[in-house]
């Protein structure tokens, strides 16, 4: 397992991060404490979860994704140190008015709760799930800068956020000396490429953000259990990946087989991955079994690299036309 920095900072994460948004909705508590401690075993140490974790699934109040993970920490007496959580605030948490946005009142409520589930006292990356345009962005930056001071929370990150509102983020902390984002979770991947390349991209490259892509594999379309001729799996989360159904992409999954084989097997999803974990501005994409057998999988893709020659190939495969030359 390789570790590296997160972005600008000393701290150390390994090179794939658990995801956990499938806990408590696609995988029940026993499954996922078997993946958390799978996971750990193997030498992963960086978890990411949010406190809106899954409000959306029937009978899930959200916070249930934390909670699952510190039962584990402490059932399984993980020494803390060894593990970085990672969680975002800025969800519908309850029926209030002030119960989601990143206000300071909503952030400082949200952060005692997190920890609470988390059963620790501290976070180590807190983010910014999404931006919040009612709310300016000193106010939000403000109070994470006073979390970071206080020890509640060590690193700052956001996801989801355009181009300009990142860089209107970093001018901000920068002009008013507060804690500033470290990283940046985009929505990256070989089918879905343009949201982050171009703008995104240049400013983490610049500022020396850590980069940690969700659905690295396309909502599933990347595992290859969709296929042009096979019919379409009955899955909670199928919906994602049918976006990518095109002839374009088909053609993509035969190639990164093809390309998998050359390299000793390896399966369409860890091709997928290491397409990711071979691009220097990539600091950990974020991986979410919901079995052992997918982490299993997942973790095949640890210290998998492609050749310059490989990714280019891929990158020219996965194209958007009106990228291409």
């Amino acid at each position: 397992m390789e570790y590296r920095n997160l972005g600008y900072t000393g701290i150390k994460v390994s090179e794939l991060c658990v995801g956990t948004m499938q806990f408590g909705w696609t995988a029940d508590e026993t499954t996922s404490f078997e993946i958390l401690s799978a996971a750990f075993e193997a030498g992963i140490n960086f978890f990411d979860t949010a406190d809106v974790y899954s409000r959306w699934a029937q009978g899930n109040p959200g916070g249930v994704s934390e909670k699952i993970i510190g039962d584990w920490l402490k059932k399984n007496d993980i020494p803390r140190h060894q593990i970085i959580l990672a969680t975002k605030v800025r969800g519908v948490m309850g029926d209030g008015p002030n119960d989601e946005g990143l206000s300071r009142a909503h952030i400082m409520t949200a952060v005692e709760d997190s920890l609470n589930r988390l059963g620790t006292d501290y976070i180590d990356l807190y983010q910014t799930h999404w931006y919040d345009e009612n709310t300016p962005i000193e106010e939000p930056l403000s109070a994470l800068d006073d979390l970071v001071h206080q020890g509640k929370v060590r690193y700052i990150g956001c996801s989801n956020y355009p181009a300009w509102r990142l860089m209107q983020a970093l001018w901000t902390s920068d002009r008013h000396n507060l804690a500033r984002y470290d990283s940046l979770q985009p929505h990256y991947s070989l089918v879905h490429r343009d949201e982050f390349e171009g703008q995104l991209a240049d400013i983490c490259q610049t500022y020396s953000l850590g980069v940690m892509p969700y659905s690295p594999l396309g909502g599933g379309f990347l595992t290859g259990k969709y296929r042009a001729d096979s019919p379409q799996v009955d899955s909670q989360r199928a919906k994602g990946a049918q976006r990518y159904f095109s002839q374009r992409n088909w053609e993509l999954l035969d190639k990164m087989e093809n390309l998998g084989h050359e390299k000793g097997d390896k399966s369409i999803s860890q091709i997928a991955l290491a397409w990711l974990l071979s691009d220097p501005s990539i600091t950990s994409p974020i991986i979410g079994p919901r079995t052992l057998d997918q982490l299993e999988d997942n973790l095949g893709a640890v210290g998998l690299r492609l050749t310059r020659d490989e990714k280019q190939f891929l990158d020219e495969a996965s194209r958007s036309k009106n990228k291409a030359s």
